[in-house]
């Protein structure tokens, strides 16, 4: 039993992107992810703050239609990590879509992930009544270039600045005032 608790914890362990490092960017030009201490709110500033590499995918509510963070070129982006399977991404999307409404200057990008079914997302979106658009993508493979970004962690949220460069990632569910002071002093910048 000991052996069995020993495996299931380094295995959640790894499923969770824990990393080690003093930083959290690496060296180099592009966003690599590290969680310094377990930190679940990482900031980012001047020299910190890299470029998102580029994500898209295909529109949730409308098939065939592709939604890219360069759409929203001038713009705070918040990407949120949800699902419809997620019970704190239930409170979490009013929250996000009071963010949206509140805030000039900021753009919300959900990133749905984990779900085979269209249709419960979409239904999720309407009853919800949530104007922000979301990426469908089941498998999260936008994702794959954001070096260690655990991509198991829903809900998350990464905040870009005006130019697109990481500048806070939270790993865990916000409410609007988690959020708010964020994005205006970003807006702002």
């Amino acid at each position: 039993m000991r052996k069995l608790t020993a495996v299931f914890s380094a295995l959640v362990l790894l499923v969770a992107g824990c990393s080690t490092g003093t930083d959290a960017v690496t060296r180099g030009t592009n966003f690599e992810f590290v969680s310094p201490g377990g930190q679940v709110d990482i900031t980012y500033e001047g020299d910190q703050r890299k470029p998102l590499p580029p994500l898209s995918g295909e529109d949730l509510m409308t098939e065939g239609k592709q939604i890219s963070v360069s759409d929203f070129a001038g713009k705070v982006v918040v990407i949120n990590l949800w699902g419809s399977w997620c019970p704190p991404c239930r409170t979490e999307a009013p929250e996000l879509e009071r963010v949206q409404r509140e805030v000039p200057g900021v753009q919300v990008l959900g990133l749905d992930v984990r779900e085979d079914n269209r249709n419960a997302p979409q239904d999720f979106v309407r009853d919800r009544g949530l104007t922000y658009p979301s990426i469908y993508d089941p498998p999260g493979r936008s994702l794959l270039m954001l070096k260690g970004y655990p991509r198991n962690a829903v809900p998350s949220t990464i905040v870009l600045d005006k130019q697109h460069r990481v500048a806070m990632v939270f790993l865990r569910g916000l409410l609007a005032s988690d959020l708010i002071p964020v994005v205006q002093r970003l807006a702002a910048e």
